[in-house]
């Protein structure tokens, strides 16, 4: 069962800090007492607080919800798990939409992990933490595609070392609104977690020349994405002949940043159809073009970011041979492509 932990502010108490404040008397860290105010387990008078740094006001009565404890180690769980390879020592699996690759919060259980500690039993990796045994690299819970784990240390380290030296190959496919101008390019920025949303990552603006001149350390972590235009369907309503309605580009990333595609497409204002989070669903709701109404249909019950990692590839961390792995577009892109050819 949860803990309820609740205390009502004196005058002393006001203008403190709203995480200090806890601390002092939760018994709970700092980190700890953050995350849970970011979770919204933290009330001021029964309204949920969402930022640490609020101030305390005296007399309000503060409640924290201490969730209780889940298990110290994922559990083995027997699900179908598309494997595209496998050896002694790592798995390539195309993975569905919908499956989160590994516990936290909120999906303790049913995730990949889980299915893979199932499936390869006492060989896992542990190297990657305890949540993500053999986890060398993630890709989003509603895209799909492939993805490789390791099953020992010496696998996961060298595997690791190649993403962190931008050597393994991924490319993704997306279907996108409108198209990128120029057709082809590289987009590298900087990407940040939200300040207002902790759940969205966005562009980091650029340092002005006073933070460069005073060598402060630039916030965030840089990305980068090479893509290429494919094809086009339709033509958007208002802009020039050459500017299609939807359209078809390869994603070759150098970098892995969360959320990477999904944010750098829309910062080039080609958002990914079906994304929720970074693209605007509702731009076709008021559509009334030909073209738009066919796409808006099209769209009914796509409901996850058109996203795929089609492309993977590597040399084994062991046998030092070249791996390439492909997979073809899952069904519900595939039926979504076909409708896109009738634009």
């Amino acid at each position: 069962m949860s803990d309820l932990l609740q205390n009502i502010a004196e005058e002393n108490d006001a203008g403190k800090r709203l995480d200090k404040y806890l601390a002092e008397w939760a018994d709970l860290s700092r980190s700890r007492i953050k995350a849970l105010i970011l979770d919204g387990q933290v009330r001021g008078d029964g309204a949920a607080l969402g930022k640490p740094t609020i101030k305390v006001a005296e007399g309000v009565h503060y409640t924290i919800t201490v969730p209780a404890p889940i298990a110290a180690n994922p559990e083995p769980e027997d699900m179908a798990l598309d494997i595209v390879y496998e050896d002694a020592h790592l798995v390539v699996i195309n993975k569905p939409a919908g499956l989160t690759v590994h516990p936290a919060v909120g999906n303790w259980s049913g995730t990949l992990v889980n299915g893979l500690l199932h499936h390869c039993g006492d060989s896992l990796s542990g190297i990657g933490g305890v949540l993500r045994p053999g986890i060398v690299h993630r890709i989003d819970k509603n895209t799909t595609g492939l993805l490789v784990v390791a099953k020992d240390d010496k696998t996961h380290q060298g595997l690791s070392k190649q993403f962190a030296a931008h050597k393994v190959e991924r490319v993704y496919v997306c279907m996108t609104r409108g198209a990128p101008n120029p057709r082809d390019g590289r987009i590298e920025t900087r990407l940040a977690r939200s300040p207002h949303d902790r759940k969205k990552m966005g562009v980091v603006k650029k340092q002005d020349a006073r933070s460069i001149a005073s060598g402060k350390e630039p916030h965030g972590k840089i990305a980068i994405t090479n893509y290429a235009f494919i094809k086009g369907y339709g033509r958007m309503k208002g802009a020039s002949l050459s500017t299609p309605l939807v359209s078809i580009v390869e994603c070759r990333l150098e970098t892995g940043r969360t959320h990477q595609i999904r944010v750098h497409m829309a910062h080039i204002a080609c958002p990914i159809l079906g994304d929720g989070v970074y693209g605007k669903t509702g731009a076709f709701k008021t559509a009334t073009s030909e073209a738009e109404i066919k796409l808006r249909a099209a769209l009914e019950g796509f409901e996850r970011q058109a996203l795929h990692a089609k492309t993977l590839g590597f040399i084994h961390p062991i046998t030092r041979e070249a791996l390439s792995f492909e997979s073809e577009l899952p069904d519900d892109m595939s039926k979504l492509k076909a409708a896109l050819e009738g634009l």
